[in-house]
């Protein structure tokens, strides 16, 4: 079991550490509310 949990860091950890660097957790509700939006600009 201690070796799946080191691993388990030793892959995770990195992981985490570029997301938050690549800021993939700004903007929470933007993708919900995008598809929400129509941007379609033609009538009917």
């Amino acid at each position: 079991m201690p070796m799946f949990a080191s691993r388990g860091a030793y892959v995770g950890k990195p992981l985490h550490l570029w997301s938050m660097r690549s800021k993939q957790y700004e903007d929470l509700d933007g993708a919900a509310e995008r598809i929400l939006l129509d941007d379609n600009d033609e009538p009917g």
